[in-house]
């Protein structure tokens, strides 16, 4: 049975939290007198009376939630934290519809970085702290940060853990949750402030350091600049926003094992980073050999830009720091594949994510084996452990709905309209929160042009691939409701 006032409640402080997030752009406009005072202003008045009624209206006597309202709490509180992004948008002249508006929030809090504004230098400076603030609190998740300084959660935070942070091995940093997200965000916390320094130091403006610190760390991809990061013209902070992405990239509690406790021999003999390692440099070495057999540049000019766009695209950050549709089709499908492959598991990139990738081809050479001697038994084994059928169940199941999403999203897409191409990389940029795509929706083109409804199937298949699919596709299920 699900306690509705008490869900109810739990949402209140997440809304409230969220409005805490409106308080830095509003006063960051109002000490630059921009014109994001007012449409901030508001949203922030909107979203304390929001979680005050919340609140008012469904106080009860803490208690633990159970996984069902777990579940529901965490897709609410992400369509909430949608919403409520949506509304500085939506009130600024630089929107045109709610669509763009709520598109352009689920984007940042996914960390997908597609963006409906053909010019994004024409958004006041406290607009663009915003829009940069949902990727920071996005990357890590809203969830997490909601259970980290929330004691009132109790016991039930541990559903939320697993809703939200779904991705993550299921190994204990501490032995409290509150314990161990509160542990990440430390190190998340860490992290921005060396890259925001690091960033000044090389060239760009405090301003523009922190808002490509939230977005590089959060694996996002929204800049200050139309042509994102290729406009500084810079190796130097192309090299570092490289390297933040490639931490980014990581399982944090790998960053935990080798940080805080100081053991590097766990941090470099776990299978999912090694292989994570090894894919970038395999990729970044093809792509540099091709551009340079079909391009005037050398090899030595060819592997920043191949090192950047992998990096980008593999980690599902999205920079751009050159226009990749007019590289080769072979280039154009190795970033294609990196997109479905994505970053480590328990790190803030999307897509499939490494090591299910590992374990999906460990599981179709199990298969091989079966059919060559079919009275055999055959474990699978990641790490150095048997893996669980139900887990390798699970994990097929998973590519079985993201299969289905992007095949029904696209079908839906192309009957709007819209070519093959721009169909199948706009989803498949969207459900692994990545950000720039093929076609109309590439690295120097924008999401603007599309339907509206094309605008929403988009969010839907952000807030699904954030959610990694089983905790929104459950909530259609008549199990679920079931007493």
């Amino acid at each position: 049975m699900i306690h509705w006032a008490n869900l109810l409640q739990h949402l209140g402080y997440f809304v409230l939290g969220l409005s805490l997030g409106l308080v830095p752009p509003t006063v960051f406009a109002f000490a630059n007198q921009d014109a994001g005072i007012a449409p901030l202003c508001q949203s922030l008045a909107i979203a304390l009376v929001m979680g005050g009624c919340l609140l008012l209206f469904f106080r009860q006597p803490p208690r633990e939630l159970s996984r069902r309202e777990g579940i529901l709490l965490v897709v609410g509180t992400w369509i909430a934290a949608s919403l409520l992004g949506a509304l500085p948008f939506y009130l600024s002249p630089h929107f045109s519809s709610f669509s763009d508006a709520f598109f352009e929030s689920a984007s940042g809090f996914t960390t997908t970085g597609a963006t409906v504004l053909e010019d994004v230098e024409a958004l006041p400076n406290s607009l663009l702290l915003w829009r940069a603030l949902t990727h920071w609190f996005g990357g890590m998740g809203i969830i997490l940060l909601g259970i980290a300084i929330l004691p009132l959660i109790g016991a039930g935070g541990r559903e939320l853990y697993r809703a939200e942070f779904s991705g993550a091995r299921a190994e204990k940093l501490k032995p409290r949750i509150a314990q161990a997200a509160l542990a990440l965000w430390k190190i998340y916390l860490a992290f921005t402030v060396l890259e925001f320094g690091v960033l000044w130091w090389a060239g760009m403006t405090p301003f523009e350091s922190i808002c490509h610190t939230f977005s590089t760390l959060a694996t996002g991809g929204f800049s200050t600049r139309n042509g994102s990061i290729e406009d500084f013209n810079s190796p130097l902070i192309e090299w570092i926003i490289i390297f933040f992405m490639i931490l980014s990239g990581i399982n944090f509690t790998r960053h935990y094992r080798l940080f805080v406790e100081r053991k590097p021999a766990s941090f470099f003999s776990d299978l999912e980073t090694r292989s994570y390692f090894f894919l970038i440099a395999a990729a970044a070495l093809m792509l540099t050999l091709d551009i340079t057999h079909t391009s005037d540049m050398s090899m030595l000019q060819s592997v920043r830009p191949a090192v950047f766009q992998v990096v980008s695209i593999m980690t599902t950050t999205g920079f751009s720091s050159a226009d990749f549709e007019s590289w080769s089709p072979f280039s154009q499908l190795l970033l294609l594949v990196l997109m479905f492959v994505g970053g480590c598991t328990g790190s803030t990139a999307g897509g499939m994510k490494t090591a299910r990738v590992i374990l999906l081809k460990r599981v179709v050479a199990r298969e091989f084996r079966r059919i060559v001697e079919p009275h055999g038994i055959f474990a699978v084994r990641f790490g150095g452990r048997a893996i669980p059928e139900t887990t390798i169940q699970s994990l097929l199941n998973l590519v079985y709905l993201a299969l289905l999403i992007n095949f029904g999203a696209s079908i839906c897409l192309t009957a709007l309209g819209m070519d093959v191409l721009t169909a199948i990389s706009s989803v498949a940029a969207s459900m692994f929160n990545i950000g720039p795509g093929l076609g109309q929706v590439g690295p120097s083109e924008n999401y603007g042009p599309l339907p509206a409804l094309a605008k929403w199937i988009l969010s839907g298949c952000m807030l699904a691939g954030r959610l990694e699919y089983y905790t929104l596709l459950v909530l259609f299920t008549r199990p679920f409701w079931r007493k």
